[in-house]
């Protein structure tokens, strides 16, 4: 399937250009086209998985009721009950 390609002009920041271009020169993009698409693809993707986290978290209160803040809290300090340190604690002489 032939993917369908429209020209688009566009102001962009001067970093943002810079760093399309640095990306380029560096091989990890095949072109400045290229490393464009892939900013917005992963916009876009981003966008729609926010849109779906938003639907989904309606749903839920719909449910169950309003998540509350002491929940939230509850949950992160779970979180980082959980967590695992991959790195030294700082002040150890550890870059």
């Amino acid at each position: 399937m032939s993917e369908l390609r429209q020209r688009l002009s566009a102001t962009v920041e001067a970093d943002l250009l810079a760093a399309g271009r640095d990306a380029v020169a560096a091989g990890e993009a095949e072109s400045l086209s290229a490393w464009v698409n892939a900013a917005l693809r992963r916009q876009a993707d981003h966008d729609r998985r926010m849109r779906a986290l938003d639907a989904f978290l309606a749903e839920y209160e719909a449910e169950q009721g309003e998540i509350t803040e002491e929940e939230m809290a509850a949950a992160a300090r779970a979180m980082r009950a959980r967590a695992v340190v991959v790195r030294g604690k700082r002040g150890r002489g550890v870059a």
